[in-house]
């Protein structure tokens, strides 16, 4: 990996937002992690996604009303992973840290390793945000470009185009490729990870094998071979484009800032935090039911600030941080709505394209 470091040697600006995020749970007397809004989000995900599976393997249906739930279970799935995987993977979910841990294995249920997340997301993304050569989230060529330091290849005209299509094999590419090239080559690009403990290799392959098991030989034979291979590819579609287009919102729009750290050591002249202002964005925070939704991905400039927050939490803090931006003149990224963010995001896209 290229050595990238920050300039943290005052980091007022993070000390101070701190201060007064510490100062409100202190008057407020609340615990950081979540409360019953998250508990009771929870309860209707986990069940309405158990509810879905069960009727799609079990029920004979007409075969749109069929297709209609696989698109609501990979909403539900993504609403999942949003809400209760993320948050329990940032030791954010429950004080309790055998709560975190098993919630944080509801990403396995869905076929996707905790470990690995934790390693690429965790560590790698929320400390060299927008890096390039670093940060995994930022996709390498050749199919698409999402910064200027990334190579332009001539199909990258039309990425603007393609790139919801592509986002639709997200989830298949993590389970079926990413873990097991992580798994195997123990790194994250040319980020070397951490070496698993034998526990974590025992949760790897029985995690992958109750996968392949529950979503892929019961369904089979429950409802057959050519209904299971269209319902499989529709859940995991919607499930992909959802997850993609939330994640992109937050990162790779007109707004944010990117860094270009190939083969290089780099020193960052910003703190860690104002790197993060910089590089994030938020979109939609006045809706209510985004944020409901997106488990406060929607606030995504507070999450990197302080990702050991829940997101019930962060309502209250996109204030705090607002002001202290404006107080330290650092720029806040912001989009009044996911419709604006969403159109950003494809320009962006469209003027890499281009270039």
């Amino acid at each position: 990996m290229a050595s990238v470091t920050f300039n943290n040697q005052k980091a007022i600006f993070f000390r101070s937002i701190q201060a007064k995020v510490e100062k409100y749970f202190e008057e407020k007397k609340l615990k950081k992690t979540g409360n019953s809004r998250l508990y009771i989000k929870t309860i209707i995900l986990l069940t309405a996604a158990a509810a879905m599976y069960v009727v799609l393997l079990t029920v004979s249906l007409q075969p749109a009303i069929a297709i209609v739930i696989c698109c609501l279970f990979g909403v539900v799935q993504a609403g999942i992973g949003f809400n209760v995987m993320h948050d329990a993977n940032h030791g954010s979910f429950s004080a309790r840290k055998w709560v975190n841990s098993t919630m944080s294995l509801s990403a396995n249920v869905m076929g996707v390793n905790s470990w690995f997340w934790k390693q690429k997301h965790n560590i790698i993304h929320h400390t060299y945000t927008n890096v390039d050569g670093v940060d995994d989230d930022i996709v390498k060529p050749p199919f698409l470009r999402m910064c200027t330091s990334q190579k332009h290849l001539p199909l990258h005209r039309f990425q603007y185009l393609y790139c919801v299509p592509l986002y639709g094999f997200t989830s298949l590419m993590w389970i079926f490729i990413s873990d097991f090239a992580k798994y195997f080559q123990q790194k994250i690009q040319s980020t070397q990870m951490r070496k698993m403990v034998p526990k974590e290799h025992v949760i790897f392959w029985i995690s992958k094998a109750l996968y392949f098991f529950f979503f892929i030989a019961l369904p089979i034979y429950m409802v057959g071979v050519i209904p299971f291979l269209i319902g499989y590819f529709v859940v995991h579609f919607i499930l992909g484009i959802t997850l993609s287009l939330v994640f992109q919102l937050a990162h790779v729009v007109e707004a944010t800032h990117f860094v270009d750290a190939n083969d290089q050591a780099l020193k960052i002249e910003d703190e860690w935090a104002v790197h993060q202002v910089r590089t994030t964005a938020d979109f939609a925070t006045n809706n209510k039911i985004i944020s409901w939704f997106t488990g406060g991905l929607n606030y995504q400039v507070e999450h990197h600030l302080f990702p050991h927050i829940s997101h019930v939490h962060y309502p209250v803090i996109h204030g705090i941080v607002k002001e202290e931006c404006k107080n330290y003149s650092v720029r806040f990224n912001s989009y009044p709505s996911m419709t604006s963010a969403l159109m950003s995001h494809f320009r962006f896209l469209k003027q890499l394209g281009i270039q």
